[in-house]
């Protein structure tokens, strides 16, 4: 690869495949309002499925990517994924009803899950140890940039050439990563090196590690703070719009967050080592429980409508934090014990993980009625629940270790 592709190109290449979820997702976040007036005038709060049936499709198509990229190599499926997103994006481009564009979603995160999973597989196939943390770690810190920018991006393309064209950004970008890939990388992945895709050990693999119960648990609860992450996302536009009467400033102000949120992985790997992953977890947790109970409380309280959006935003970066402290711990606790089958519990733990929390964030988000109650319940009660589950971890290490 050195001879073709400079470490600096192959950084911001990788980082932009892991950007075609985040792009995918936040970049719709300012068109909601116009598809659901246009696809659903009789319930516009429909138009928030347009984000969890992505997140749906992306999280089946993560069963199957790293293992398919084992078996045939990582260019043809990251090639294959990028042809279906394209042409998802083409159907939701030109559909006339709002079911037609959610199956397109569902099938375009199918296909962006081939180039966001099969991108960590190509890294470890041609670095290891620090230097692929050094290049995993760069990657992250220019994808981190994309939830900030990603709406500011779709609020543009609507205003030139309204929502529809956030689809044709879709086929631009996905075109340009396929083709500056295909030009500039080589197959990572000799002949040699190649493991059949067999069902039956994928079989195995979610076998073994749902009977390990640090692993279910850690599953479990990485389940709950996704869809913490993901309810959030749902409910933050209208919650701008409807709520506090910001639509037009809403991506600003998003921007505003996600890049304050994204200190979260630098504070966690400053005291990680420190306090340990499951700490990390049980604290963070904790800590959510108590300022979302504040914000609950917040609403008896008599205030002006600037303080009220001020503790708002102040609560939606807590909870973007949360994601930062959480999320990766939980992925690592759950492949400890699964090193045996890393790859394949990699592709399990992340798939089982986004498919139910898609389930939990979706029908948790339609019942947004104009207040903030729905919001705040249901990340309390997420949370309540994964503080109970890592608690109730922590006394079964304690049984291990006696």
């Amino acid at each position: 690869m050195a001879d073709r592709m400079s470490k600096a190109e192959f950084i911001a290449l990788i980082a932009m495949m892991f950007a075609t979820i985040a792009f995918s997702i936040d970049s719709m976040l300012p068109a909601l309002p116009e598809i659901g007036q246009e696809l659903s005038p009789d319930a516009v709060n429909r138009a928030q499925l347009i984000l969890t049936s992505f997140v749906l499709g992306m999280g089946i198509g993560t069963f199957f990517t790293g293992p398919l990229s084992d078996a045939f190599g990582r260019k043809p499926v990251i090639y294959g994924g990028a042809a279906l997103y394209i042409l998802a994006s083409a159907v939701a481009l030109f559909s006339s009803s709002l079911e037609l564009v959610l199956a397109a979603r569902v099938a375009q995160g199918l296909g962006a899950a081939g180039p966001r999973v099969v991108a960590m597989a190509v890294v470890r196939d041609l670095y290891a140890g620090r230097q692929m943390a050094r290049i995993v770690s760069i990657a992250m810190l220019i994808f981190t940039l994309v939830p900030a920018v990603a709406p500011l991006l779709g609020a543009g393309v609507i205003a030139l050439v309204g929502w529809r064209g956030i689809f044709l950004s879709f086929i631009l970008f996905s075109t340009i990563v396929v083709l500056w890939m295909g030009l500039r990388l080589p197959e990572s992945l000799t002949v040699e090196n190649r493991r059949p895709f067999r069902g039956p050990l994928l079989a195995d693999a979610v076998r073994q590690m749902f009977a390990h119960p640090t692993v279910r648990l850690s599953i479990m609860v990485q389940t709950l703070c996704m869809g913490t992450l993901f309810t959030m996302l749902t409910m933050v536009q209208p919650v701008y719009d409807v709520i506090h009467d910001r639509a037009e400033s809403f991506p600003f102000w998003f921007a505003l967050v996600a890049l304050m949120s994204g200190s979260a992985s630098l504070l966690n790997a400053a005291l990680v080592v420190r306090l340990g992953m499951r700490r990390m977890v049980t604290w963070s947790l904790g800590a959510q429980i108590v300022f979302t109970a504040c914000m609950i409380a917040s609403g008896w309280v008599e205030m002006s409508p600037d303080a009220r959006f001020g503790l708002f935003v102040a609560w939606q970066t807590a909870v973007f934090f949360m994601a930062g402290t959480t999320l990766g711990n939980l992925n690592a606790i759950a492949m400890e014990p699964m090193g045996h089958i890393a790859g394949m519990a990699a592709s399990v733990i992340g798939a089982v993980a986004t498919v139910l929390a898609a389930a939990i964030a979706a029908p948790v988000g339609l019942l947004f009625d104009g207040s903030m109650a729905p919001l705040t319940t249901g990340i309390l009660l997420m949370c309540g629940l994964g503080f109970a589950l890592m608690l109730h971890m922590g006394r079964i290490e304690e049984r291990v270790i006696a």
